[in-house]
């Protein structure tokens, strides 16, 4: 009986459990049972009662083994009031009438399965060096977001759903501690202290006009009860961390950045919702772009109201500075990220958008145009207004993730390197069957002509650079191996110079992680981040890595620079980390100045 049937089992029976503890069975020990089947009070296969000691004496039956896959803990029982009780009736009976989870997809029993099952928060603990050693430039933080659902869902539930969960290793002179830790957001709060989801599913709970409509009213409902306040976001801060302007930020592209900090025993506490005085009321996207030599970071937000797309920066000292709205988009597309070069911003209108119509049909409000030609939109990054935005028509181009941009012939060409989606169709629904295949587009700007030329055939994505080149002309990209995605069994070195000479697979290094073993995104870590002469590849790759046969997580070191990416140092982790999205390495200076 898996975790979501034995819970919805126990919740029948008419048994009552104090508080904080799990429920025992019903005081059977004088029977030795082989085959119990609970159903109208009758017991079968009941063998003849063996001899017991006397009840001083009789020692304790020992603890059940502990569950491989670890699920979110159940909170004790509080007082439930009357809206609550009513409200989650009504949405009870919308997920299993109206909209119960029958597509993979949205199925939590499948969604939530193996290692993306959710775990529970964990305080700082020390951890195990169990091969190599760590080195002295990854004192500081490294820290993955990813989704963890605070309760299990009980209706459809999309990947990208889940409450946002920090997991962070924090390294100090060779040894390592792990801590996980939710993201404080205002969603988990309000749905904490009631004990109960309360805002619907974002990616899966809006499919069908029928369930949009329910759901929709339900949740004006509870904020008209005054269950939850919108205008204080409904965001998940899910996908991603950002270091700019003195803070460290939670990010999720659905709601304001949260700014959060890791203390020097290697807790995260999360700071609060952060609006920059004022000046950002929206939501902005999870994927900002930090200039490593001006400190500004660039950044977007993208909606389903015009303007459909909405840039902006925020100067080194943290202060945002004016929108410049997009009107030149016609309709709302998908734009998860974006790169900026020396001089300009980078965006691409996408096949995937977001089209309300198709709830009439009984789909997903979030879905592909498959008659849209994909486009790439230029606009300096310093603009005032969108006057001088340009769009090239690049047919076949689907790009949810970009690893790079950088200018050449003194500016007349921009060149960007990213994961291009082959079967764009399957990105929401089987993301199994998704292929994205490195490669690099090349704008004149001039003529008005684009090229592109593949990097890779290998379905690779999550591709990182060494940070201080962002903007500028790179080499080495280390990127995620699908297999198949969201799945990611190796990471690879490509050389991006390769293909200015010929057409050559790009991959120059590879480690693949061994069988049941998987892991996330690859960061990139230099040796010496303050030399401006250090060789690119002078660093480290790391990475969380799981295997699912033995159930152990571990933070892997390697270096960046040999062929294999040898392992420089293993650490293995005191509990289980889930598959996540995207992380960032802080170094120890950093964080004593957040």
């Amino acid at each position: 009986m898996d975790a979501f049937s034995s819970s919805s089992f126990l919740s029948t029976l008419p048994i009552s459990f104090p508080k904080n503890k799990s429920p025992s069975p019903p005081n059977l020990t004088i029977l030795n049972v082989s085959s119990v089947r609970i159903e109208e009070k009758t017991v079968t296969t009941i063998r003849k009662p063996t001899p017991q000691p006397p009840e001083q004496t009789r020692k304790p039956p020992p603890p059940p083994p502990p569950r491989k896959a670890a699920a979110v803990s159940r909170r004790p029982a509080a007082e439930v009031s009357l809206p609550t009780l009513i409200f989650n009736g009504f949405d009870e009976f919308i997920n299993t009438f109206i909209d119960p989870p029958v597509r993979q997809s949205v199925d939590p029993r499948h969604v939530l399965s193996a290692n993306f099952a959710p775990v529970d928060e964990l305080p700082p603990t020390e951890c195990e060096v169990v091969e190599g050693a760590l080195p002295s430039c990854l004192d500081g933080a490294y820290i993955r977001n990813g989704p963890n659902p605070q309760y299990l869902p009980r209706g459809p539930y999309h990947l990208f759903d889940g409450d946002g969960m920090l997991h962070a290793v924090r390294i100090s002179q060779g040894r390592a501690t792990l801590c996980s830790r939710y993201v404080k957001t205002y969603k988990y709060e309000v749905e904490r202290s009631i004990g109960s989801p309360v805002i619907p599913n974002v990616f899966s709970g809006f499919s069908g006009l029928t369930a949009s409509a329910a759901r929709g009213a339900l949740t004006a409902a509870r904020a008209l009860s005054g269950q939850f306040n919108p205008g204080n976001g409904i965001g998940l801060a899910n996908t991603s961390l950002a270091l700019f302007g003195g803070k460290l930020f939670a990010l999720g592209e659905s709601d304001l950045p949260y700014a959060v900090k890791i203390t020097p025993d290697g807790d995260v506490i999360t700071l609060g919702r952060h609006d920059f005085d004022g000046k950002l009321i929206m939501s902005m996207t999870a994927h900002p772009k930090i200039d490593p030599e001006t400190r500004e970071a660039f950044a977007f937000r993208y909606g389903p109201m015009p303007p459909f797309l909405t840039f902006f920066r925020v100067n080194s000292d943290g202060v945002k500075q004016p929108d410049v709205p997009i009107f030149s988009m016609p309709s709302p597309s998908f734009i998860h990220d974006f790169a900026i070069t020396k001089n300009y911003a980078i965006f691409s209108d996408i096949q995937i958008g977001m089209n309300p119509l198709d709830l009439l049909n009984g789909g997903s409000p979030v879905g592909t145009s498959p008659g849209k030609v994909p486009r790439v939109g230029v606009i300096p990054r310093y603009a005032k207004d969108e006057s001088e935005m340009r769009w090239f028509e690049v047919p076949g181009f689907n790009i949810v993730h970009a690893i790079n941009a950088w200018e050449e012939d003194n500016g007349n060409t921009i060149v960007m390197v990213a994961p291009n989606i082959m079967s764009v169709e399957h990105t929401m629904e089987r993301m199994d069957l998704v292929h994205a295949a490195v490669e690099k587009l090349t704008i004149d700007l001039k003529t008005g002509m684009v090229f592109r030329q593949p990097l890779s055939t290998r379905n690779l994505d999550f591709g990182v650079i060494n940070p201080a080149y962002v903007a500028k002309k790179n080499k080495y990209v280390y990127a995620a191996v699908g297999d198949p995605m969201p799945k990611i069994s190796g990471v690879v070195k490509l050389d991006v110079s390769v293909s200015e000479a010929d057409r050559r697979d790009c991959i120059v290094g590879s480690r693949m992680y061994g069988p049941g073993c998987f892991g996330g995104e690859p960061f990139y870590v230099a040796r010496e981040p303050d030399n401006p002469e250090a060789a690119e590849d002078d660093g480290y790759v790391v990475s969380y890595v799981h295997d699912e046969k033995s159930g152990e997580s571990k933070f892997l070191v390697m270096d960046a620079q040999t062929p294999n990416l040898d392992i420089v140092a293993a650490v293995k982790l005191p509990a289980r980390v889930p598959y996540g999205f995207h992380g960032l390495f802080v170094k120890e200076s950093d964080l004593n100045n957040l």
